[in-house]
């Protein structure tokens, strides 16, 4: 019994850090420097459609799709229903990584 309760125990652990907030494993004051610097031109004002920073209900449906989706989509450029989405902002210096952070910022900020 003790051996099953451990067992147990250990995957109720590592199921709750699987499940924990993806958000975590970024940097949010980095990600917002290159908000700052590059993503802000467009979703500040919503320029050509994108969604504004904030807005949770323009956000909620592409925060439903994942971090890994929305930060594939950041870093590759993406063509949506209502706008488009340059590869890395539009500066292909980004690394991937600063690319993930800002994604992190935005949905942090627009949940």
């Amino acid at each position: 019994m003790s051996r099953f309760f451990l067992a147990a125990i250990c995957a109720f652990f590592v199921f709750s850090l699987s499940c924990g907030d993806a958000i975590a494993a970024y940097d949010l004051k980095s990600g917002k420097t290159i908000y700052e610097t590059a993503c802000i031109v467009c979703h500040k004002t919503g320029m050509g459609g994108t969604p504004k920073l904030g807005d949770k209900a323009a956000w909620a449906p592409r925060i439903a799709q994942g971090m890994d989706v929305l930060i594939s989509k950041s870093i590759k450029g993406f063509q949506g229903k209502t706008g488009l989405m340059p590869a890395k902002g539009g500066n292909l210096e980004f690394t991937d990584a600063q690319i993930g952070n800002s994604v992190a910022y935005i949905v942090e900020y627009s949940k």
